[in-house]
């Protein structure tokens, strides 16, 4: 018997597996309850008296053994297991650059940023709108001029569902579900059937805002217009209000600021007039206010919108509007630094 213990001893220190199933098989060849160790232990009753002290030692040696060498074999496997996992076979063997935020991105959220420190809360809605929500509750008469003022893309199958030509119907929505005081702003993609050009685009990025409360009045919307100009160009940047024309503000101004380029002077960015146009503002007009349910008696307010590609055009002076929505890479490199 004790040669039988020796011969498996050997084999025991020279067990092998490739896989958790050969470790397991293992285990169960020499450990189980039917395996080759507990046979060993069973045979020990007919061991003469004179031997057993001598066989017991070396079973329990070969049992202790043989678990410890099991015990091994699965830690290593467990160890390569880890690390086959850990590799990402599927993986580019050339180094992988760390994305950065798009120049839009980054434009929009400096916006943000900037109305949610002068208290305003963010408000969002569908891109695809229906036309009372773009139109008609921002005072678009059916025969209206103004409609002509938005080339729009209407879903063929739906003449009343269209792609939203401006975020003002982020306002309509907020306005019909909730009272004053309203302070929000509606960032969001709109669409207009345009030619693409480096100046226009069928689709672009809006940032609009809304103010309804009680003795809201013109100087406040330009305070609020002047402290946004000064955080986003520079401390520096002056601004001008010329009248205008919109269907949902009355009185209706255009917003420019002095070139961030020439500083006022005149130059090429400017066109020698040292001002840039960037947004169109005015006092919500009354009939806005009670189509949308709010009593313009009590109450009044200001919006203004603006394109977030006209301000990444002013920051970055970028010429050429396609460069957005093209994602090559060498131009979305040149904005890492503004991560």
């Amino acid at each position: 018997m004790l040669d039988k213990i020796q011969s498996m001893l050997e084999e025991v220190e020279n067990l092998q597996a490739n896989s958790a199933e050969e470790i397991e098989a293992l285990r169960i060849k020499y450990l189980s309850k039917k395996g080759s160790i507990t046979a060993l232990m069973a045979d020990f009753r007919n061991v003469p008296a004179d031997q057993k002290k001598e066989v017991g030692i070396k079973i329990n040696e070969l049992k202790s053994k043989a678990m410890d060498k099991i015990n091994s074999l699965k830690e290593n496997f467990a160890v390569q297991d880890t690390e086959w996992n850990a590799l990402d076979i599927t993986r580019t063997a050339y180094p992988v650059g760390l994305g950065t935020r798009h120049p839009l991105t980054i434009v929009k959220n400096e916006i943000i940023d900037i109305f949610s420190r002068l208290g305003f809360s963010l408000a969002e809605g569908p891109e695809v709108e229906d036309d009372w929500h773009v139109f008609s509750s921002m005072n678009f008469a059916e025969d209206h001029p103004a409609r002509d003022m938005q080339d729009t893309f209407f879903v063929e199958s739906h003449p009343d569902i269209i792609l939203r030509t401006h975020t003002s119907s982020v306002q309509s929505r907020v306005m019909e579900k909730q009272q004053p005081p309203i302070r929000i702003i509606c960032p969001g993609r709109v669409y207009r059937n345009e030619a693409i050009s480096a100046r226009a685009h069928c689709f672009f990025h809006q940032v609009e805002g809304l103010y309804i409360d009680k003795d809201v009045s013109f100087t406040d919307l330009k305070q609020v217009l002047l402290l946004f100009a000064k955080e986003m160009f520079g401390e520096d940047t002056q601004i001008r209000l010329r009248p205008s024309y919109f269907p949902f503000t009355e009185p209706s101004a255009e917003m420019d600021v002095s070139c961030t380029l020439c500083k006022g002077k005149g130059c090429s960015m400017c066109k020698g007039s040292g001002w840039l146009e960037i947004l169109g503002c005015g006092m919500v007009h009354p009939n806005v206010l009670e189509l949308n349910g709010i009593d313009s008696t009590k109450y009044k307010g200001y919006a203004f919108g603006m394109g977030i590609e006209r301000i990444a055009n002013l920051k970055y002076q970028v010429k050429d509007l396609r460069l957005f929505s093209e994602n090559d890479v060498r131009f979305l490199k040149e904005f890492e630094a503004a991560n």
